[in-house]
């Protein structure tokens, strides 16, 4: 049985779930296409951002807990998330961002492509890189020309203590393999590489180990096709020396949970059955969607969630 198949979702922690909203879908323009909540914290948003479809490997994903403490960057944490743009995108974006206040960084070459580096409003690190053609479906209604919109998730960066017991974890368990060196950057692969389909790693062995807050990536979810190969792919985490959760049911796919040897949180996710399964797809993302067994308790549910309002066709600072 193969590994994991590429990035399927990241998850980051937020404050305020309507500066999220406006942000991502009203600066970046992808598209809201789940407004859920978080199913072990019902009281909390879940807002799923994606390209039109909300494909798998597209989804980059929020629970925005208001009182968020700041976090403590350092080892045994996902520490960027990298997005996906059009090649020659950069110029656009980088004027764009700027006139949302936004603060950037200098524009970089990372493995042979140009990236451009920012902070989200929660002091997520975000970096637009420029990919070639990759599986995605513009959104018409975006704030974005298509020609310019975030195409998915291009790779995500990870600070570990000790380089050596994850790599191996990621070769044994989920079938990475190692692509080279950069600037203290080793970058690992899966499914031959290409935007989706990395991870970054830097060891950093004297820094203490990283703490959750405002801004922090949460976990990383990897994709599976469906239950037999998740459970093909948690038992070689279980063979690596790693427990794994039993299949969560999440309803728009199955999730496994499990620490990789550095301590950061990964997930296994299915492709299906895909956001679609409870809502049309020229719909998504319009009302509160609740998993069925969270069904009884929408009017409490609705009672404690802020209201949100989404994006109209351009959001001015």
């Amino acid at each position: 049985m193969s590994g994991v198949n590429g990035l399927h979702h990241v998850t980051a922690m937020a404050t305020q779930a309507q500066r999220n909203l406006d942000f991502y879908a009203g600066v970046l323009g992808m598209r809201l296409v789940k407004k859920s909540v978080n199913q072990d914290d019902p009281g909390t948003y879940h807002l799923f951002y994606a390209d039109a479809e909300g494909r798998p490997g597209t989804d980059l994903t929020f629970f925005p807990w208001e009182n968020l403490a700041a976090p403590r960057k350092g080892t045994g944490l996902a520490v960027e998330v990298q997005l996906a743009v059009p090649q020659g995108s950069l110029e656009f974006w980088a004027e764009r961002l700027q006139r949302y206040g936004v603060k950037l960084g200098e524009v970089e070459v990372r493995f042979g492509e140009r990236a451009l580096p920012f902070q989200d409003p929660d002091g997520l690190e975000v970096a637009l890189v420029e990919s070639a053609p990759r599986p995605f479906t513009p959104w018409e209604h975006s704030t974005v020309p298509e020609d310019k919109q975030v195409m998915g998730l291009h790779g995500a960066r990870l600070w570990e203590r000790e380089l050596y017991p994850t790599a191996q974890f990621l070769s044994q368990a989920l079938g990475f393999v190692s692509a080279g060196q950069e600037k203290g950057w080793n970058r690992f692969v899966v499914n031959g590489g290409g935007s989706g389909n990395f991870l970054d790693i830097k060891e950093l062995p004297n820094l203490p180990r990283g703490r959750w807050g405002r801004g922090s990536v949460h976990h990383l979810a990897w994709r599976v096709d469906d239950t037999a190969h998740e459970m093909a792919v948690r038992a070689r985490i279980e063979a690596a020396g790693m427990q794994a959760t039993p299949q969560i049911d999440r309803f728009w796919f199955k999730s496994v949970y499990f620490n990789e040897p550095g301590g950061a949180l990964f997930e296994l996710a299915t492709d299906g059955p895909g956001f679609a399964v409870d809502e049309e797809p020229a719909r998504l993302g319009e009302k509160l969607v609740l998993p069925p067994w969270l069904e009884p308790q929408r009017a409490r549910i609705e009672a404690v969630l802020p209201e949100l309002r989404l994006p109209e066709a351009e959001v001015r600072p």
